[in-house]
């Protein structure tokens, strides 16, 4: 496929610490944290105006779905807008809190693993052509996405356990995975989900929903590993072929391989070979190498993607991890809970270092640890924070600008209207409710032909560009809401 779109849905740890005593239950700081969205939308289940969705998922997770990027960049800048979101609900729901009489902070927390061991998500979304042969997809998939892991993970202090110590490993998310593939998400929660749900002309298009993934912080990590998983899928869907490199226990294999930081960990092979992450990586990575040496990049990103995958494997097959400590979250995670052990004398079983483990995912931009080593010098930022507000206000050019303007035009007229990844329907007008199939538009003229019917729409726009009626008519993409005086120095927070 040529031209493919990508999507992120990213679940939020939520949690309330007051001076004293126990934090508000889960249920109910979702309550406060949805509270402008309910206000705003009439619902906990909203789409904004520039593409994405914003709702509450089971166990009162906050959860924001990325709109439909064809750019990876896009994609990323799209992510990490969801974070400026969620922390800007997080600085109201505070204000409310201590307003009914309360006390303490509100975190939002973009990890995969709560201190009770319960597992959220980020799933990954791929549209792929329908005459991709499954099969063959997921027996090349599969090995790739278990040892992924070793090349994009967020990387996890793991408390001592029965018989096995505190260590550190790769992945949060690998323990939480059941099978292989599934139809289901929550109950087995499969590494590929096979939910034939295209959001797209389902005569074309199937997606590819991966569920394994780690919530990342960093955006070079975040760019390996989507860009490495679409290189994979565009060999796939060329019929190349790719050593057999199945599994025999994927879950186990998994698992092996994230408490393993060596990389050396061996796992079975359907041919009952013994094989590390490194190698079945690395035998990937050499294919895909020549593939793009024999067909061309078919973005610019290319090789972007192939000198990160290429360091972060040498950086776990020789155990030199400073190569990627700036760049892929696991290994600036490692970094800094080491120097802080090293520094205090602390063991990896101290429970500090758990806490630098979740502090490390704090979404507040001026709490957060990431952001903190970002501003530091000590970890890269590959978006800009322009491209992250235009983000949160402006859809990427695909079928959620459509959305996007169709949403956002609406309000400005004070018509109701509900929309999904596909439908549009303006309420007191249900039977002319338009449906955009293709994933790759961005101009409908049956949606301009009805949202013409809602007023001179031309002249209007001609005196208010679409971006200021955003920011007059969705206080939720407002990105000078809590923005500082002029002046103002926000103190940094110490590393120990």
């Amino acid at each position: 496929m040529d031209h493919r779109v990508y999507g992120v849905e990213t679940e939020f740890g939520l949690t309330h610490r007051p001076e004293t005593g126990r934090g508000l239950p889960p249920d109910e700081l979702a309550r406060y944290l949805f509270r402008p969205v309910v206000e705003f939308g009439r619902s906990s289940n909203i789409f904004i105006p520039n593409g994405s969705r914003l709702y509450l998922d089971v166990g009162s997770h906050p959860e924001y779905a990325t709109a439909e990027c064809d750019d990876l960049i896009d994609l990323i800048a799209s992510d990490r807008a969801g974070e400026r979101v969620m922390h800007d609900l997080a600085v109201e729901a505070e204000e409310r809190i201590h307003r009914d009489g309360f006390t303490g902070q509100v975190y939002v927390l973009k990890n995969n693993v709560d201190s009770a061991g319960n597992s959220y998500g980020s799933h990954e979304n791929y549209l792929i052509p329908r005459t991709t042969h499954f099969r063959r997809l997921s027996g090349i998939l599969l090995p790739f996405l278990v040892t992924r892991q070793i090349i994009s993970g967020a990387g996890r202090v793991v408390p001592a356990e029965d018989s096995r110590e505190a260590h550190f490993a790769f992945s949060q998310r690998a323990d939480h995975m059941w099978e292989g593939i599934s139809s289901a998400t929550t109950r087995s929660r499969p590494i590929i989900n096979t939910r034939d749900e295209p959001h797209a002309d389902a005569a074309n298009h199937r997606r590819l929903h991966v569920i394994v993934g780690d919530s990342n912080m960093s955006t070079a990590t975040s760019l390996l590993r989507y860009g490495s998983t679409d290189l994979v899928l565009r060999m796939i869907e060329a019929g190349v072929p790719i050593e057999d490199f199945e599994l025999e226990n994927p879950i186990a294999a998994i698992r092996a391989i994230s408490h393993d930081i060596t990389g050396r960990a061996g796992v079975r092979t359907r041919n009952g070979e013994q094989v590390t992450a490194v190698q079945i990586q690395r035998g990937i990575f050499q294919r895909v190498s020549r593939f793009i040496s024999e067909h061309g990049a078919h973005h610019e990103h290319v090789d972007q993607i192939l000198e990160l995958w290429e360091r972060a494997l040498e950086a776990v097959e020789s155990g030199d991890h400073s190569l990627i400590d700036q760049d892929i979250d696991w290994a600036i995670k490692k970094r800094l809970v080491e120097d802080v052990s090293n520094q205090r004398g602390l063991g990896m079983d101290h429970p500090r270092l758990e806490q630098i483990d979740m502090a490390y995912h704090d979404v507040n931009p001026d709490r957060g640890l990431f952001h903190l080593l970002v501003r530091r010098g000590r970890a890269t930022d590959f978006v800009t924070d322009e491209q992250v507000t235009r983000a949160m206000t402006t859809p990427p050019p695909t079928r959620a600008a459509i959305r996007g303007e169709f949403l956002s035009t609406a309000r400005v007229y004070g018509a109701e209207c509900t929309v999904d990844w596909v439908h549009h329907k303006l309420t007191d007008r249900p039977l002319e409710a338009i449906m955009v199939k293709d994933p790759f538009a961005q101009h409908d003229e049956r949606i301009e032909s009805l949202l013409d019917r809602l007023g001179d729409r031309k002249n209007h726009l001609r005196e208010r560009s679409l971006h200021e009626r955003i920011q007059q008519g969705v206080t939720l993409a407002l990105t000078d809401k809590y923005s500082l005086a002029p002046g103002t120095v926000v103190p940094e927070p110490p590393l120990i």
